[in-house]
């Protein structure tokens, strides 16, 4: 019998769980802050369930000779050495939609409260002031809320609004239009969202395309009036923006949940009359908290008793027959993922995998997962290569895979079809004996190109000059180019260049290579090899 330690204070249901699964299981709820007695015991245990007073190092995991599981109820895993774990084989779980109606909720309550100007109104009346007249709120029906992001979280506001009668809006780049059908919203770009919304709230997660996507360039963009709630992630709105926006009227006001900075004691916003402010409430509800802790249980139960993984923040476990075989390909699949994915800017509709020659008679689903995690990744952040399928899934892609025979010159191909509304884009690679990962295909056409940290992909018109110019303008810039790919469907026709750079490009300097005479499109692409 599998035998599980609970750590920290949880609900006594989620015990009753793992007894009806057949797990035996041991309460301690304050071991978790003794990490001597912890390192004592662990080794004891094949499954430890925490919420965040255990901090799981290197060291507690040293200890953990039996350990094959660890499951956080809740979202954050900052207190877990996942790398240390990672290099056990020990599986990491967390339970990140036990909390989507709780935050939802906050957001919506955050908007009420913000049109209303209840918080402001009850300090005054608790002063003693009767300042009826001061308190003129707006009303939420018939208003048009913008919803930046609308998966989990976002879906659920975009449901308790039309309930308020209001019109929702929705930008997410991975928003089908079925999907949008399915949510009652409008999808549309966010330059539209801005000039429109009533009330604009954020539900997005904070990467490099979403960091202060709420500038001073997008409030101006705004109407005269508009009210911003954000119960999302701290940074996603420029704070000094915001304070300039709200002193000047051009923003009625601002609710807001996190902070770019947290424990945020100190922050400028803080003494506008015309700002809302919580201490990152989204989850703190009585349901929310039992809700992680039932599904951590369930979560833990299920992997112990039949392998099933779910949530995993880590890569699943790989038998060690497998592993020799599978590893190489699972690379392949995350970099020709994350080649589409860095160049994909509209809705996903359909993903289609095909596996060619030896590569088609493994185990092809660790391949799928890696490769969806490398699609995702780039616009959601928060994505692995376990919950990427479950995430496509949400959100409407339809991912088919075709396993065939050696029909090229390759002995293993790997080809990734994405299919947005606007277009199909194919990418395909193979990997050689050396292990090393190639692409050998882009829409369609060949060449053959290793991946390197630093790329830069080109599509441009077939024309003589073009190359001299490329690589004068790159001489020009400091850009030192490691190797220069090319490829073209026929003479005069379209043509592409992939080429490895020693360093990041900037923006300024994607810019002048965009403007380039024969640029069609230029993006830098980032991996992580």
């Amino acid at each position: 019998m599998a035998k599980v330690l609970v750590s920290d204070k949880i609900s006594p249901a989620a015990i009753e769980i793992f007894k009806a699964n057949g797990v035996e299981v041991d309460y301690l709820p304050d071991v978790g802050k003794d990490k001597e007695k912890l390192a004592e015991i662990i080794g004891q245990y094949d499954g430890l369930a925490i919420r965040s007073a255990t901090k799981v190092t290197d060291k507690i995991l040293a200890h953990a000779t039996n350990l094959k599981v660890i499951g956080r109820a809740g979202i954050g895993v900052d207190n877990v050495d996942i790398p240390a774990a990672t290099a056990k084989g020990v599986i990491v779980m967390n339970t990140p939609f036990g909390n989507s109606i709780t935050t939802a909720e906050h957001a919506i309550s955050m908007m009420l409260a913000l049109a209303r100007q209840i918080p402001e109104a009850d300090a005054s009346t608790r002063a003693s002031k009767w300042e009826k007249n001061r308190f003129m709120g707006v009303e939420v029906t018939n208003k048009t809320l913008g919803l930046i992001g609308a998966g989990n979280i976002g879906s659920i506001v975009a449901d308790r609004a039309q309930g308020l009668k209001m019109k929702v809006i929705a930008f997410d780049p991975f928003l089908t239009p079925e999907r949008a059908i399915d949510l009652g919203v409008e999808k549309v770009e966010l330059d539209d969202l801005l000039a429109r919304a009533d009330f604009i709230t954020l539900h997005t997660p904070l990467i490099d395309a979403t960091r202060n996507i709420i500038s001073a360039e997008a409030i101006a963009k705004m109407k005269d009036g508009v009210r911003i709630i954000n119960c999302a992630r701290g940074g996603l709105i420029d704070e000094a923006a915001l304070k300039d926006a709200l002193d000047a009227g051009k923003v009625a006001g601002a609710a807001l949940d996190v902070f770019l900075e947290e424990p945020a004691k100190d922050n400028p916003l803080f003494g506008l009359a015309n700002v809302i402010c919580t201490p990152h409430l989204g989850a703190s509800t009585t349901e929310a908290q039992e809700n992680v802790a039932l599904q951590v249980a369930e979560q833990i139960s299920a992997y112990l008793n039949t392998g099933e993984v779910i949530n995993a923040l880590n890569f699943p476990s790989i038998s060690a027959e497998e592993a020799p075989k599978l590893t190489p390909f699972v690379k392949l699949a995350e970099l020709l993922g994350s080649f589409a994915g860095q160049l994909t800017e509209t809705a996903i509709s359909g993903i289609r995998i095909e596996f060619e020659g030896d590569v088609s008679a493994l185990n092809t689903k660790p391949m799928v997962a890696a490769l969806l995690n490398g699609v995702l990744k780039p616009l959601l952040g928060e994505v692995n290569m376990v919950s990427a399928p479950a995430l496509a899934k949400d959100r409407g892609i339809a991912v088919e895979t075709v396993n065939r025979e050696q029909v090229g010159a390759y002995d293993n191909l790997i080809r990734l079809t994405v299919v947005t509304e606007r277009q199909e884009r194919s990418v395909a690679g193979t990997v050689y004996g050396s292990k090393a990962p190639r692409i050998v295909e882009i829409k369609n056409i060949t060449l053959e190109a290793e991946v390197t940290p630093h790329m830069l992909y080109i599509t441009n018109e077939d024309k003589p000059g073009f190359i001299g110019r490329l690589g004068t303008l790159l001489g020009q810039l400091g850009i030192n180019i490691a190797n220069f790919n090319l490829g073209r469907v026929e003479q005069g026709k379209d043509a592409i260049a992939l080429l490895s750079i020693d360093s990041e490009m900037t923006d300024g300097e994607l810019t002048q290579i965009e403007g380039l005479e024969g640029v069609k499109q230029a993006k830098r692409l980032v991996f992580g090899v």
